[in-house]
């Protein structure tokens, strides 16, 4: 099969033997393979091994099971996540193996660029969404009904999916972008209220919208965006940090309020906490509440399979929407 794996020279394209599956695993033929910022990180923080392939995310169809694998079939088709954590075999090839309860069911008609799409933008931004001290641990339609969430960065993989399942669960959401463009690709998203935060004042707009503040925000720069939140938390906020580097805050304003900082990462998350997610997420995908593509509010890049480097650069560089590697 042909696959990407890391060198010495970087990423490149090989002819590798197709994976055997072994217990409880199952082979995929990958048809999208999800790029991440994490995919890059991991391979600039040495966390992917010489020889490995990288991507966490994608989507395919099943090719073969395990021993003792009794949850999938050949010919289904599936969503896959963490593929290449604490594995060799990422995404970017023409076959990989997962564990049988890291593939979930894609249903006919839901496109495979939108599996590959889910992963771990989906999966943090439900975690971000269920984190809250009073709840709810399980997102659904009306479990947030009454409830007001701040996506930060909502043109981003993680925000646009954020927008997408408190929209789903009956939230009224506000998002932040640096531009009209990223205003558009939000309002798409299903946003309620969308605020630039070069040219407006999205504290005063927020509060003034939702007088009664903010009950989950969504984070993914917790520095920048320490006022703005401090500003527009409610009593008992919960503040879901998945990204960033450093952040400083006021303690009083925040204990005053009793806000929770929640901080995550699939990584340590626990398998409970994934398959409840990844449970939610298929139901929300059911219902059509998980579009992607510029109509949808993520516009999509594909890349073949021999330029994945130039895939994780692009992602490294910023692209607005999702990147994509096709295979034939």
């Amino acid at each position: 099969m042909k696959a990407i794996v890391l060198s010495d020279s970087g990423l490149r394209l090989e002819d590798r033997p197709v994976p055997e599956p072994g217990p409880g695993q199952i082979r995929v033929r990958v048809e999208r393979s999800g790029v991440n910022p994490t995919d890059w990180k991991r391979i600039s923080t040495g966390q992917t091994t010489a020889a490995a392939t990288p991507n966490m995310d994608g989507a395919g169809v099943v090719d073969a099971t395990g021993p003792g694998v009794l949850s999938h079939r050949a010919g289904d088709r599936v969503w896959v996540m963490l593929a290449s954590h604490g594995s060799p075999h990422g995404t970017a090839a023409e076959y990989t193996v997962v564990p049988a309860e890291h593939a979930f069911p894609l249903p006919e008609g839901v496109s495979f660029d939108t599996g590959a799409a889910l992963g771990v933008p989906a999966i943090t931004a439900h975690r971000a969404l269920t984190v809250a001290e009073a709840g709810p641990a399980r997102l659904s339609p009306g479990a947030l009904d009454g409830r007001t969430v701040l996506v930060a960065g909502g043109a981003g993989a993680v925000g646009h999916a954020a927008i997408q399942l408190a929209r789903w669960a009956g939230a009224t959401v506000h998002t932040t972008v640096s531009s009209p463009a990223k205003a558009a690709l939000a309002t798409a998203a299903g946003a309620h209220h969308v605020h630039n935060y070069r040219d407006g004042d999205p504290a005063k707009e927020i509060r003034a919208a939702s007088p009664d503040g903010v009950d989950i925000v969504v984070e993914l720069s917790p520095g920048p965006n320490a006022a703005l939140n401090q500003a527009v938390a409610a009593n008992h906020a919960s503040i879901a940090i998945y990204a960033g580097d450093t952040a400083t805050f006021e303690v009083r304003p925040h204990m005053l309020l009793n806000t929770r900082m929640q901080f995550l990462i699939l990584y340590t998350l626990g398998e409970d906490l994934l398959q409840a997610a990844a449970e939610d997420v298929g139901a929300a995908l059911r219902d059509g509440a998980l579009p992607v593509g510029d109509d949808a509010g993520l516009p999509l890049h594909h890349f073949p399979l021999a330029e994945t480097a130039a895939a994780h650069d692009a992602v490294q560089q910023g692209a607005v929407g999702k990147v994509l590697i096709t295979l034939p």
